[in-house]
């Protein structure tokens, strides 16, 4: 996968799964982006949650490795998906 828009919003998507596969980080990810459990279901493809997404990952280190590793990304490259979605 390439940091390309495309590419941005398919790792959002991914990186959401995983948030939500576990209910600590997705309780703590609902809490902090303001969204509740039915906005984020209707909304979870849009372009403003995969920025909420993204910049919850962003500013925990230890979520961003763990998630990186998943999904097979440099942690270094994260960042340039997350700007291409603006």
């Amino acid at each position: 996968m390439t940091a390309t828009e495309e590419g941005a919003e398919i790792l959002a998507l991914q990186a959401l799964g995983w948030l939500a596969g576990d209910e600590t980080r997705f309780s703590r990810f609902v809490a902090l982006s303001g969204l509740d459990e039915d906005t984020l279901r209707a909304t979870a493809g849009s372009r403003d949650t995969a920025r909420a997404v993204m910049d919850f990952l962003l500013a925990d280190e230890a979520l961003l490795l763990d998630f990186c590793e998943i999904a097979q990304i440099p942690p270094k490259a994260f960042p340039a998906y997350r700007n291409r979605l603006g």
